[in-house]
């Protein structure tokens, strides 16, 4: 390792000393994305074409989309904060996590979502169960979202702060004005075009940060000579001490742990019911595409590790001992890895496209936070409960005011995150308490035409207890969980046997839908059109969505060998 990284390394502020040149790409950059909005408000005609992007969008700006809007702070400070803290173990969270979950999204959930026309996931509930589940679900789904674009917020005040020294407050406000004036703007059709602008941004702007962040430590075997001498030798071995009663890997999980609650309950529940990425793909053009969506979002979703994780390990080696849970006076939080190493390896011109890339990764996800937000209030709430039966006009009306209204909670949530060590570990508790118990009801009234509306509605409303009980438990007594993130996995474990028990429990006494209400929101009950909508090209072998699964698959396989 180079005297200049250790030294580098030994001044725990954050000031990233932008050029002229640096700022120019900045203010470029930003005046795209307000010429993206404008440009998508003239297209905005109805509703439809506010929320949904009048379903007229190709798989391949789905797909890119559907990654992008991932590509937040919980992506890029949230998983370098991972791998700084756990190591190569945050792998799980893509081939475990991440991947299978998006393939099952492509190859089975999407079929019910699209070919049921609904236009979110919450409506989907109210068609399979009715009212009480729907509106239990539309709210849950309102406050977790505003919690998220709360930490996307945060993120992008950590950049802007370090950029021009302005008091963190101040960074949030900024950061959300700026994001609220394109998404009112164009809606979703705003957001995707610019969440597939931002994919490359983000790109361009890590790409250079791994490069040279590996060749100031003396490549990947510098990194490994650098663990060596540590007690973090664990953090270049995904599977290292996961056995079962004997569990010393970072995570505080064995194996069965991960594989459940992170790779089934955690991974299916979020990429299979969390709108904020299913909404891309309700924006395709047809079933085929809509099927391809998270298919073709998941080949970019497993190399992302290589500009995320790879430099949180980075900042592992080079930092050490300056990095804690929190930022102090003494101490880097591991949030700060990302922009640490901006600051420490990047000269300016890349500098810019490096800070540039983060804006567009925190700006992507806080844009696919309230997107999905006011679809969800607008449509699920304040249609179907509070005013039914308006003009199409009024609707769109009240989706911008709605955006403004996310906005502002997004601030407010904003401060919450920030006091959250690792925002990973934060994201992972939001998603234990709301997405593990949907997935739960979601599973079960879709392989059981049995399952009663009232069994949904109180197995869900259980389902959010029991983690939340679980996390309350933990934050009281710590010894409970060898680590915050082994809480979210045995949370999320936990929320979905309770979900399956209180559900069973409650069909047996209960009366069930009448099965003529359950065609094509049931497996094995009516038919659903493959082919809706198809057009020429659609059944070429290279874009079967079997074959696209299939390949996504193998190659998590491959990817994990070197590390195991």
């Amino acid at each position: 390792m180079t005297t200049t990284a250790l030294a580098g390394a030994a001044d725990i502020s954050i000031r990233l000393d932008l050029s002229w040149v640096d700022y120019l790409m900045l203010i470029v950059y930003f005046g795209v994305v307000i010429s993206i909005g404008f440009i998508a408000r003239s297209r905005v005609r109805t509703s439809m074409d506010f929320f949904l992007s009048g379903r007229s969008m190709p798989a391949w700006i789905t797909g890119l989309a559907f990654v992008s809007a991932n590509l937040g702070a919980t992506e890029i400070l949230g998983m370098a904060a991972n791998g700084a803290q756990i190591g190569v173990a945050t792998l799980h969270y893509y081939l475990v996590g991440a991947v299978p979950a998006m393939v099952f999204l492509g190859l089975v959930m999407m079929p019910f979502y699209y070919g049921s026309k609904v236009r979110s996931i919450p409506e989907f509930m109210l068609r399979r169960f009715g009212k009480a589940p729907h509106a239990v679900n539309s709210f849950a789904f309102a406050i977790s979202n505003v919690l998220i674009a709360g930490i996307n917020l945060y993120a992008m005040a950590i950049v802007i702060e370090a950029m021009l020294g302005w008091p963190e407050w101040v960074a949030i406000v900024v950061s959300a004005a700026f994001v609220l004036v394109y998404i009112t703007l164009g809606g979703l059709s705003s957001a995707i075009y610019n969440e597939v602008m931002q994919f490359f941004v983000i790109i361009a702007g890590l790409v250079p940060l791994t490069i040279v962040g590996l060749h100031r430590v003396g490549g990947w075997g510098g990194l490994k000579d650098a663990f060596a001498k540590t007690d973090s030798v664990k953090h270049l071995s995904a599977w290292a001490g996961t056995g079962i009663g004997n569990v010393t890997n970072p995570i505080g999980a064995n194996w069965l742990a991960i594989v459940l609650g992170l790779g089934f309950v955690l991974g299916f529940g979020y990429w299979t019911t969390n709108f904020t990425e299913v909404q891309r793909a309700f924006s395709a053009k047809n079933m085929s595409a809509a099927r391809r969506t998270p298919l073709v979002a998941a080949f970019p979703k497993l190399f992302i590790p290589f500009i995320v994780v790879v430099p949180g390990l980075i900042g592992a080696a080079v930092l050490g001992n300056q990095l804690a849970g929190t930022s102090d006076a003494t101490h880097l939080s591991y949030n700060d890895v990302i922009p640490k190493l901006i600051q420490m390896y990047l000269p300016e011109g890349v500098l810019g496209v490096a800070v540039t890339g983060l804006l567009a990764s925190f700006m992507a996800g806080m844009a696919a936070n309230v997107s999905s937000f006011n679809t969800v209030f607008t449509y699920d709430i304040w249609q179907r409960y509070i005013k039914p039966k308006m003009s199409d006009q009024h609707y769109l009306r009240v989706g911008r005011y709605v955006t403004i209204i996310g906005v502002l909670i997004g601030i407010a949530t904003a401060f919450i995150a920030a006091g959250a060590g690792n925002i990973m570990t934060y994201m992972q508790t939001l998603f234990s308490f709301f997405n593990a118990p949907l997935f739960a009801v979601f599973i079960l009234g879709l392989l059981w035409k049995r399952m009663s509306p009232a069994a949904a509605l109180w197995s869900y409303l259980a389902g959010i207890a029991a983690p939340t009980i679980v996390w309350i438990a933990y934050l009281n007594d710590p010894s409970l969980f060898a680590t915050g993130t082994a809480e979210t996995l045995y949370g999320a474990i936990i929320s979905f046997v309770t979900v399956l028990v209180v559900g069973v429990i409650v069909t047996m006494f209960t009366k069930p839908k009448d099965v003529s209400e359950l065609k094509g929101l049931v497996y094995g009950v009516g038919k659903i059109d493959m082919s809706m909508d198809a057009v020429v090209g659609d059944t070429a072998w290279y874009r079967s969505p079997v074959l696209l699964g299939t390949v996504a698959l193998i190659l998590c396989v491959v990817l994990y060998l070197p590390f195991v």
